[in-house]
């Protein structure tokens, strides 16, 4: 990468990541002030402060493979497992090509990504805005292969989708129709896994988590025969304490719990051949500071803390997927963090990767919900490149 004029000797990766957010000095360096005093109180396993470690700069695509191949196994997510999910940018694929000079639609993104570095996409639905190429909907099998064709064009693999699984069960005819055109849409893309962004079910008793494994072993082993891997995406909520003992309440529920988290319940009782997840690191550390107590059957309060690593390991190949979301410390807002663009917050994903391991089989997937802005309209692919360079400067500690 030929050098930045515009930098003197003197900057620093945080100083060239403070001009590409655009922000003023001091209030670069507050922000990281708070984030680091935060860092030391910070609910998770491994904390480390923002921007510590290895960050460099950009770099293009073929840039980026000799870079890795340059470090061997320290690479800790490999160049063609790098990938975002485009609800990030979902403001530019919904962009009107005609009212900007911003990339706008799914071939103009993909292209931008690419240049970016990633390799790989997880589509949030197939809708775009009406003016760019290939019109409004492409979820059919026609709007697949144009898809397909802009995903080839520019080295990218589509690894899964947010779109439908059924809502109802038993499944209805017209229900299963369309999951069957999604599984068909998904093969022309070319996934390897197919699944959606809720959980299994909202709820907390056992006996619903028990119906949602019947429904997805059953759609598990519809998509299977299609050679299509169906994950279920979540949030904190499937990560707290499942209800399962103790009194029963006024409509014979259980208002006690085990200490087994319903969706750990979840993968013990589907079966591992035909159902998986995607894990939401983000979510799993909101999950690990919300949910670090439960009420036992003899009604003691127990403490357990979640360490949404050590569920990966010990549910190896059921986790292929990942959205790597990073987060500052919040002590306000009930959750524990406020999103903030990968690699520029407190999660110690160095940490979490070497944990989990298994670097040919998971595809971490860039995600920040806050990314697009209304009053800045460049800010969410802006933030896919921060994140990228982020993903890409992750390396093993040497011993």
């Amino acid at each position: 990468m030929s050098p930045d004029p515009a930098r003197t000797p003197a900057d620093g990766p945080d100083e060239a990541l403070r001009r590409t957010l655009g922000v003023g000095r001091r209030r670069f360096l507050s922000t990281c002030t708070a984030v680091a005093a935060g860092a030391i109180a910070a609910p998770v396993l491994g904390a480390s402060p923002a921007l510590a470690g290895d960050h460099h700069g950009g770099h293009d695509h073929d840039h980026d493979h000799d870079h890795d191949h340059g470090h061997g196994n320290d690479v800790l997510v490999p160049a063609r497992k790098r990938g975002i999910i485009l609800y990030t940018v979902r403001d530019a694929t919904g962009r009107d090509p005609l009212s900007t000079d911003l990339p706008s639609g799914f071939r103009e993104v993909f292209k931008q990504l690419a240049r970016y570095g990633y390799r790989q996409v997880e589509f949030a639905g197939y809708g775009q805005h009406a003016n760019a190429p290939g019109g409004a909907n492409l979820e059919s099998v026609e709007g697949a292969k144009l898809l397909r064709r802009w995903l080839d064009e520019y080295g990218l693999r589509a690894q899964g989708n947010h779109g439908f699984i059924p809502s109802s069960w038993p499944l209805t005819t017209p229900d299963l129709d369309t999951f069957k055109k999604h599984l068909e849409i998904a093969n022309i893309l070319g996934m390897d896994h197919m699944g959606t962004g809720g959980d299994p079910t909202g709820s907390s008793y056992r006996a619903d988590w028990d119906v949602a494994a019947d429904k997805w072993n059953v759609l598990g082993r519809i998509a299977r025969r299609e050679g299509i891997k169906l994950y279920t995406h979540n949030h904190d909520a499937a990560y707290g304490f499942l209800l399962d003992a103790g009194p029963l309440d006024d409509q014979g529920r259980p208002t006690r719990s085990s200490g087994i988290r319903k969706l750990e319940y979840f993968l013990k009782i589907t079966d591992p051949a035909l159902v998986w997840l995607e894990m939401d690191i983000f979510w799993a550390h909101v999950a690990q500071y919300k949910f670090h107590t439960y009420t036992a059957p003899d009604g003691t309060t127990r403490e357990q803390v979640f360490d949404p690593a050590a569920v990966v390991t010990r549910y190896n190949h059921r986790y292929p997927l990942f959205h790597a979301k990073d987060g500052v410390v919040s002590t306000t807002n009930g959750q524990g963090y406020e999103m903030v663009p990968f690699g520029t917050g407190v999660i110690d994903y160095r940490t979490f990767f070497t944990r989990v391991g298994n670097t040919d089989y998971r595809n971490p997937m860039i995600e920040d919900d806050n990314a697009p802005s209304a009053t800045d309209l460049g800010q969410s692919l802006r933030y896919a490149k921060i994140s990228y360079d982020n993903l890409a400067a992750l390396r093993r500690r040497r011993h």
